[in-house]
Parts: structure tokens; C-alpha cells; sequence
């Protein structure tokens, strides 16, 4: 047997769901769905379910609802689960009903060593409870040439190591990953990943339990039809080929009638039977992060596929290129229309000569410098702002009063 919490079911984003689910906070805002916590008490030699229980906003928490599970435990059970169900209360309650428990303990479990057992693991207590703990070391080789290792604190109630040796209980944890598979089957075989329909606790309670008994009586077909075959392991069965022919049964009502036959295994079964998987294989997956959620808020999913500063790349905050249709000028006219020069002014239409010589004249400079004859500098009226630098440069009279030269304007980047 083996405990484990789903989080993954999702009901529609109404009020009264909110009410009683709430909505989980991610590091990127509020989820788009609330999610129904559920947790199930599973076979996993068969994968089939002895129980569930539903919790709400405030049973966030898998050990309180897994605690309402441990009535269904019986003597000569064996309950595996992992560090999310390291509590005392939980493995007081279930040893209390005879059964034993094998359960990953946390890291911050820190046992007392009462005495050292010849196969290396140690008796020790919790909360005065009579367990003992097996500490493993796990070097995995791949196929591939990969190598993984990781540590396992394995806390049970089976003492006698002689009859239990450590490494056969170490062997063993590793089928609670079972559940997961029952899992897998649930939310994307059976519900496809689909959100509920119902927008209440009620409808949504209704619509989660009718999956569990669909999932169920798959289940027993599957398991059913198995047994007909002596030395055939449950784990062969495909979960897939049993719904399609489920769903074949209903849509076109062949096959629904009673052969009469006990040893006949229906339709179902005999789909089940006519695609057996092949054996299962050892197989290993590292605990780790294969794509980890950004920190930013705004990522730039259109971007290159390229490190960060290299050239080519964009920083997500700079604007996307235009990949539309460019527009095209008017037959013509150039691509940027020139403004009109404005017409100017009388007084920058008078010559030089009549320019005022006196500091104090008015003019349409009066902050200006005095030129000789022999001075190379000349001026010409063609700005509306004043006389400017003339293109075409005629020689200036003595004593005639010509502007400053105006200071270059800085350039401009057409390219930022």
C-alpha cells in the first residue's frame, strides 16, 4: 500500500470554488485555476484504490487527510510512503492497526542510535514508537554511461533484520512509485488534463468521485483479466487500450450483453489481454528541476535561442523588430517629406552694409563681433533665426558688425 497527494485536478475560476479551494501562489503571480487536493490510499501491486479523501482551502496539508485513511489499514499490510508523511502521530496510528509501515524520513529527522544492527541499520524511537532506521546510499549506473547517487533515511516497524534484511527493504520502496503511475492514468489518460465542469464544491466533489470509480472499474477489468493468465504481472496492462475499448462499449453498445461464461473476461479484458505491454524494465529518473520557472514576469518567448550577452541576442526589455509589410513611398516623393522653409523676415532681407554699426543699434543681433577687411570672415542672411554662415561667401566691408558663428549642433544616432 502506499500514500500519496494530488494537486493537480483543476475545477473552473468561479467564486464559490474559490471559496472553499482558494488558489495556489506561484512565484509568478496567483495560478489561473484553483486545484482540488486529494489523497488516496493505493494498491501497488495492482494500482487500484482502497480509499480517497478531498480537502479543502484549509487542508492544504497531506498528513491530516491521510490520517483519516489509516482505518483502512489491516494486519499484514505494508505501507510505503515518502518524507512528506515523516510524522509520529501518522505512523503511531497506522502501527496501531498491526500494519507495518516503510516510510523516507526527513532530513531533519535526527533519530537516537539505541543499537547498531549487524546489517547497518540501527533500532531507534519516535515519540515511543519502536522503529528502525536504515540509512542507504544510492549509486545508480545508467545504460548510458550516467551515474547518480542520492541518500535514503528509511524509517519501518519490521525489526527483525535477519527476516528483513535492509537491502531487500531498500529494493521494495522504490515500487511506492506505483502510485505515481495510478496518477498518470487518473489526470491524463482518464481526465486528459481537462478542468471540471462544475462551478461549486458539490458538482465538483460529484464529477472527481465519478472519475475514482470509472478509474476503478478499469481497474478491476484489468486486473480481472490478468489473473486469467497464470504468471501474467498486473503491471503488463494497459490502462489505455482498457478505456478505448470502455468507451467503444458505450458509444456503439457492442458487446454489453452477458456471455455466461464466468471465465470469460468481457471485452475489456479481452483488449487488455490482446496488448500486453512487455515487461517492465529498471528504470531511473534524477529529482531535479529540467526547466526551472524564470524569475522574471516577462519573458521573451520570440527571442533567440542564444546566451545572454552574445551578440544577436535582445534583452527582454528592448522593443521587438518590425517583420511586417514595409511600407513604400509615393511615386515621386522622397520617404521622409521635408517641412517648408518658412519666408523670411524684412530684417534678415537687408544687406550688411545696412546693417547698424553702433554696440547699442538694434538689429537681428545685437550680440555680434566686428570684422575688418582683412578678415577672412563673411556672412550672408539665409537663416530665419538670423544671419548664417553663407555657403557662397562674399567678402564683408570693414567695420561691418556679422554674427558669431552658432555652435555645431550635436549629431544625431538614426540607428539607436
Amino acid at each position: 500500500m502506499a500514500f500519496d497527494g494530488l494537486n493537480s485536478v483543476k475545477v473552473p475560476d468561479s467564486g464559490r470554488n474559490r471559496s472553499w479551494l482558494g488558489k495556489t501562489m506561484t512565484c509568478l503571480g496567483l495560478a489561473g485555476y484553483p486545484a482540488m487536493r486529494m489523497v488516496v490510499l493505493a494498491e501497488t501491486g495492482t494500482r487500484g484504490l482502497l480509499g480517497a479523501v478531498i480537502g479543502g482551502k484549509g487542508e492544504r496539508s497531506e498528513v491530516p487527510l491521510a490520517r483519516r485513511l489509516v482505518p483502512l489499514l489491516r494486519e499484514g499490510m505494508l505501507l510505503l510512503a515518502d518524507r512528506a508523511y515523516d510524522a509520529a502521530e501518522l505512523l503511531k496510528e497506522a502501527a496501531a492497526t498491526g500494519a507495518h509501515v516503510l516510510v523516507r524520513g526527513s532530513a531533519a529527522r535526527k533519530p537516537p542510535v539505541l543499537e547498531v544492527l549487524p546489517d547497518g541499520s540501527y533500532l531507534s524511537r519516535i515519540d515511543g514508537l519502536g522503529v528502525r532506521i536504515i540509512e542507504a546510499a544510492l549509486d545508480v549506473h545508467g545504460a548510458d554511461g550516467t551515474r547518480l547517487g542520492d541518500g535514503y533515511r528509511l524509517i519501518t516497524t519490521l525489526l527483525d533484520w535477519r527476516r528483513y534484511p535492509a537491502g531487500e527493504l531498500i529494493r521494495l520502496y522504490h515500487e511506492r512509485w506505483e502510485i505515481e503511475v495510478a496518477y498518470l492514468a487518473l489526470r491524463h489518460t482518464l481526465l486528459g488534463g481537462y478542468v471540471l465542469r462544475s462551478r461549486d464544491r458539490a458538482g465538483a466533489e460529484q464529477e472527481l468521485w465519478a472519475l475514482l470509480t470509472v478509474y476503478q472499474a478499469l481497474r478491476m477489468a484489468m486486473v480481472t483479466a490478468t489473473g486469467t493468465v497464470p504468471g501474467t504481472d498486473p503491471d503488463r496492462a494497459s490502462f489505455t487500450a482498457a478505456l478505448e475499448a470502455a468507451r467503444e462499449q458505450v458509444i456503439t453498445a457492442r458487446g454489453v450483453e452477458d456471455p455466461g461464461d464466468p471465465g470469460d473476461a468481457g471485452r475489456i479484458g479481452r483488449a487488455v489481454l490482446a496488448s500486453l505491454l512487455p515487461a517492465r524494465r529498471a528504470r531511473y529518473s534524477a529529482r531535479k528541476v529540467k526547466c526551472c520557472t524564470s524569475r522574471w514576469r516577462v519573458r521573451d518567448q520570440d527571442g533567440p535561442n542564444c546566451p545572454r550577452g552574445s551578440p544577436g541576442c535582445r534583452s527582454p526589455s528592448s522593443p521587438r523588430p518590425w517583420t511586417g509589410p514595409q511600407p513604400v513611398p509615393a511615386a515621386g516623393r522622397t520617404s521622409r517629406p521635408v517641412p517648408a522653409r518658412p519666408s523670411p523676415t524684412p530684417e534678415e532681407t537687408r544687406s550688411p552694409a545696412s546693417w547698424p554699426a553702433s554696440p547699442d543699434a538694434t538689429g537681428p543681433d545685437t550680440t555680434s563681433l566686428t570684422c575688418s577687411a582683412s578678415s577672412p570672415v563673411t556672412c550672408s542672411p539665409s537663416s530665419p533665426n538670423g544671419p548664417a554662415w553663407a555657403s557662397s561667401p562674399r567678402p564683408a566691408p570693414a567695420g561691418t558688425r556679422c554674427p558669431p558663428r552658432p555652435a555645431p549642433r550635436p549629431m544625431r544616432d538614426r540607428n539607436p
